[in-house]
């Protein structure tokens, strides 16, 4: 009886050593998958700080230049004065050239708005055969480099006299802007229910007021949106503004374009000062677009228009 006790007492029989080699054997893939996933981590983060680090020291050192009185051979600046900024305000005439950056981007933004707001709302709620490619139509401004349309455009605008003149300007930044709004607008438009406007009519609205008091408080959002993102587009457009821009209708970023080619006339820190006036302008209008907008939106949405 005693050995039929100690018998099941150690029933079932244990099994210790088969069963730990099995976990022992995966140990060590586990650890270099581990460490392969650390190291690509740190090497991914590293080119980041890499690069980070990098533009950092740049604007820095444009930044530092713009306010020093004298840097050269030393490690630190001489001194430091804000007289380059005026000096590149006078130099570069920068008051006109300001004046024209503001026209042209201000009626550029106006026009895509009052022009592309109609059409992405055709598109989204009118159904036609051969919608995808008229939509295709209208992105194709913004998948292809802006040179490739620029230099014939410019070619058709100096032959019909628009080209150097504040019009041509603004028909030559229009041209990219428009597809955005387009591209904005829509997935704000069909988020917007239809039956709202079905709703609007029974209670005798006409299309006026539908228009006014249902879908312009729904596309006010939007429409701020894409008015930010096409000012922060146009204010850095250089390839349509220097092909049609004249000496009188020269935007901020095309003049600083001409004084970067002026450094033996002119003193470095004035170039610098007035980069760092274009900066900072840009900086400002990138960060509240921001604020209304995700770039990850754009680019899913331009990858859906593509398949």
């Amino acid at each position: 009886m005693a050995t039929d006790n100690h018998a099941a007492r150690t029933w079932p029989p244990k099994h210790d050593a088969p069963d730990a080699r099995p976990v022992d054997a995966r140990k060590p893939r586990k650890m270099t998958s581990n460490l392969a996933g650390r190291a690509w981590k740190a090497l991914v983060w590293g080119l980041m700080a890499f690069f980070l680090l990098n533009v950092m020291l740049l604007i820095a050192t444009v930044a530092v230049n713009s306010i020093a009185t004298r840097w050269f051979g030393t490690p630190l600046p001489q001194g430091f004065t804000l007289h380059w900024y005026a000096k590149a305000w006078e130099d570069f005439q920068l008051a006109s050239v300001l004046w024209v950056t503001v026209e042209v981007v201000g009626a550029v933004v106006l026009l895509s708005i009052a022009l592309g707001v109609p059409a992405a709302y055709a598109l989204a709620r009118v159904q036609f055969r051969g919608k995808r490619f008229a939509l295709l139509v209208f992105l194709l401004p913004l998948m292809v480099p802006p040179v490739t349309y620029g230099i014939p455009m410019a070619t058709v605008m100096y032959k019909v006299g628009l080209a150097g003149t504040l019009p041509g300007v603004i028909l030559a930044n229009l041209v990219p802007a428009l597809p955005f709004v387009i591209l904005v607008m829509t997935p704000f438009i069909e988020q917007i229910d239809p039956n709202l406007e079905s709703a609007a009519r029974i209670f005798g609205a006409n299309t006026w007021r539908y228009f006014r008091y249902v879908l312009l408080p729904l596309l006010v959002p939007g429409m701020l949106a894409a008015g930010l993102l096409v000012l922060v587009r146009t204010i850095g457009m250089f390839e349509l503004t220097f092909f049609t821009a004249g000496p009188s209708t020269q935007t901020l970023v095309v003049a600083l374009y001409y004084a970067v080619f002026s450094t033996g006339v002119r003193a470095p820190q004035s170039i610098d000062a007035m980069a760092m006036i274009y900066m900072a302008i840009t900086l400002v209008w990138v960060v509240i677009a921001l604020q209304f907008v995700s770039p990850t939106q754009l680019v899913s949405r331009v990858k859906q228009e593509r398949q």
